[in-house]
């Protein structure tokens, strides 16, 4: 599989469930697949060792894109759960 399909996975995951209507609170609660944490956590563990190939080590940088984006998603959501509550 190559890394632009892989990255792709990544981004389709929370485009999908933002495509399906979210609320703040849903927001808070978004996962990852099962199948993709395990993907990351491959990388992230031959990332350690220094076993990434090029390719490989792109999808890890693009996810952590990714990953920093839902992170700040998340925050806003919580601040926004805390302002109206």
């Amino acid at each position: 599989m190559t890394t632009l399909v892989k990255t792709q996975k990544i981004y389709d995951e929370f485009i999908n469930f933002i495509a399906q209507g979210t609320s703040p609170k849903s927001v808070t609660k978004f996962q990852y697949s099962e199948a993709t944490k395990e993907q990351i956590d491959d990388l992230v563990e031959r990332a350690k060792l220094g076993d990434l190939s090029p390719s490989e080590k792109n999808e890890l940088e693009q996810f952590l894109v990714v990953e920093h984006l839902i992170r700040l998603a998340k925050a806003r959501a919580h601040q926004y759960l805390k302002s109206v509550s």
